[in-house]
């Protein structure tokens, strides 16, 4: 793994829509059917506890990164919850997080994928679509659990969500009928890449010292409730300040966190020109950076 040496592209504390946490990012090459983009990169990324999809811009894909400060989504458009309902669980905090945005250029449609707290105190996933990847207009529909990362294959569409659990859906937009359960309860986020028959995973763990990015393939070839996954492969743990290589080597916990630890998450990969990228947050959930990757042969 490559690191970018513009490293951290965004950090909390950068200014404004950089306060206290930021997380998931997702990166999407703007494409040529949109008018006025801000710039040729959107990177979508989230506060763990916050009311917005965030947005930063930029026409390198290594930065500068200029946040868009209106945002891309808000909760209040979400079809969330904006406020905890009777009878949930104190620990339950309305927000919207986990962007996954992806292009469909022969729909000339950009959907996000995102997570929030639903009124009976589960976090669930729902889908939202674009014409401009600024205005998203969310579908009410409940897709499944919290942190789905998707692909097409064979004409259908398939989520991985959090913990390792495999949805299948024929459209994308509905009905994700829940199939095998794959990794291990620790999974946290993921993030897949599609080449041919063979799915790319990246991932980290949570309870691990230190958490850290982890690898492993898919064969996707087979009936979809047969795939299992490969065992792991590590790809990268803290090494600079800003990924929290100087703060103490301790085990991550679930959920957030709104200081700088020891610990890379939230793995998001992008492909373009025959170059693998991947993007991530460091320090916890502290600032995020990018690398160029090279896949196993």
């Amino acid at each position: 793994m490559d690191r970018f040496d513009s490293n951290p592209l965004l950090e909390v504390g950068g200014g404004p829509g950089l306060e206290e946490n930021v997380n998931g990012p997702s990166l999407i090459r703007v494409p040529d059917w949109v008018g006025n983009a801000l710039g040729r990169y959107y990177l979508y990324f989230a506060h763990h506890e916050g009311a917005t999809i965030r947005l930063a811009w930029a026409d390198h894909i290594e930065g500068p990164y200029t946040v868009h400060e209106p945002g891309a989504l808000h909760l209040a458009d979400s079809c969330f919850p904006t406020s905890r309902p009777d009878g949930v669980p104190d620990m339950f905090y309305a927000h919207i997080a986990s962007p996954d945005v992806h292009v469909l250029e022969e729909e000339r449609e950009i959907r996000m994928y995102f997570h929030g707290w639903h009124s009976d105190g589960r976090q669930l996933t729902r889908v939202a679509t674009s014409t401009d990847g600024l205005n998203f207009t969310v579908r009410e529909e409940l897709l499944g659990p919290s942190y789905f990362r998707v692909f097409r294959h064979g004409g259908a569409w398939y989520a991985l969500a959090m913990p390792g659990l495999l949805l299948r859906s024929e459209d994308g937009l509905t009905n994700f009928v829940p199939g095998p359960r794959l990794f291990n309860k620790d999974m946290r986020h993921s993030a897949v890449l599609l080449h041919d028959d063979l799915l790319h995973v990246f991932y980290t763990q949570a309870h691990s010292a230190p958490e850290s990015i982890l690898y492993a393939t898919i064969d996707v070839s087979s009936d979809w409730q047969d795939w299992r996954e490969t065992p792991p492969q590590f790809v990268a743990a803290p090494q600079t300040f800003w990924e929290g290589s100087e703060e103490p080597n301790e085990p991550s916990k679930r959920g957030a966190i709104l200081t700088r630890v020891h610990q890379l998450r939230d793995p998001a990969v992008f492909e373009e020109g025959g170059q693998t990228y991947l993007f991530y947050s460091g320090g916890g959930e502290y600032a995020i950076g990018g690398s160029r990757l090279t896949l196993p042969a």
